[in-house]
């Protein structure tokens, strides 16, 4: 739409009526579980019996809140930590990926950069199958030849971990390429002929550049991970992450505690994204 070019009143109501339908349709499901998160009922819909906090504090017996569920809590635990060690991997690796791709010199870059943009076109189903597979294969020939038993090779937190690790870094790749493009190397150069180390360039100067795009990658990266299922579904072990076992409750029937627990993501992950736009903008 050209600002500079008129518009009749039916085209602006059209516009306007696209824009606050386009909204409705993305925030009212999620308006309604936050709502239903405090619905005096025993099932995770409508109709409306009240208002209750149980499903937050109730410690039982009939009722248990979420604040005192420990599968639940578990759970989110496991999230959180899946999500820490995802995020900081993805990071340091990503970052070297980027200082690696954008090397003029580097032999057979594009095959390379193909190979790195796979994981994100694969379906997460599909990865997660070839993941699970190539890691039963490699701890059978462990274990057969070599007599060693490794946990890494079996579905565990760790293998999530990796898992994860292995499409995510790749997002985290690009964001600190697409802000390293836009470095000035004279920089760099003036640095080192006054007398600076490499080290002393890449940290003081280079990477602090880089901040803003590293920490926004990073905040991505821990929600892409505490929010991953595709994945995770067939590589997780005794120690289900939050998506999982969210999954499990509702398979089997729950109770409005999902809905306690979806309204505290999204207000978490709307503080985290808030948290990162206002130091983005003020690193920038």
């Amino acid at each position: 739409m050209i600002r500079s070019l008129p518009r009749s009143r039916n085209y602006n109501w059209s516009f306007n009526l696209f824009i606050i339908a386009y909204f409705v349709f993305l925030f009212a499901p999620l308006l309604v579980t936050c709502v239903l998160a405090f619905n005096d009922s025993n099932y995770p819909s409508l109709p409306w019996q009240g208002f209750s906090l149980d499903w937050f504090v109730s410690s039982g017996p009939e009722r248990v809140g979420l604040f005192f569920d420990d599968q639940n809590l578990r759970s989110i635990l496991t999230s959180f930590q899946t999500a820490f060690f995802v995020a900081i991997l993805s990071v340091v690796v990503g970052t070297c990926a980027s200082f690696l791709f954008e090397k003029e010199d580097f032999r057979f870059k594009g095959v390379l950069y193909f190979l790195m943009l796979a994981p994100l076109v694969i379906p997460g189903v599909i990865l997660g199958i070839s993941l699970l597979l190539a890691a039963n294969t490699a701890g059978t020939f462990f274990d057969e030849t070599f007599g060693l038993d490794f946990d890494l090779f079996r579905p565990s937190f760790w293998l999530v971990v990796l898992g994860q690790f292995s499409f995510i870094s790749t997002f985290v790749t690009l964001v600190v390429s697409a802000r390293l493009r836009k470095f000035d190397k004279s920089l760099e150069e003036a640095a080192l002929n006054l007398g600076a180390t490499q080290l002393s360039v890449i940290w003081y100067i280079t990477l602090k550049f880089l901040r803003p795009a590293i920490i926004g990658a990073g905040a991505v990266a821990f929600l892409m991970s505490f929010e991953n299922f595709n994945t995770t579904l067939f590589l997780v072990g005794s120690e289900p992450t939050l998506p999982i076992n969210l999954y499990l409750q509702v398979r089997d029937g729950s109770t409005p505690v999902i809905n306690a627990i979806s309204l505290m993501l999204i207000v978490g992950t709307s503080l985290l994204a808030m948290v990162n736009l206002y130091f983005t903008k003020k690193e920038e």
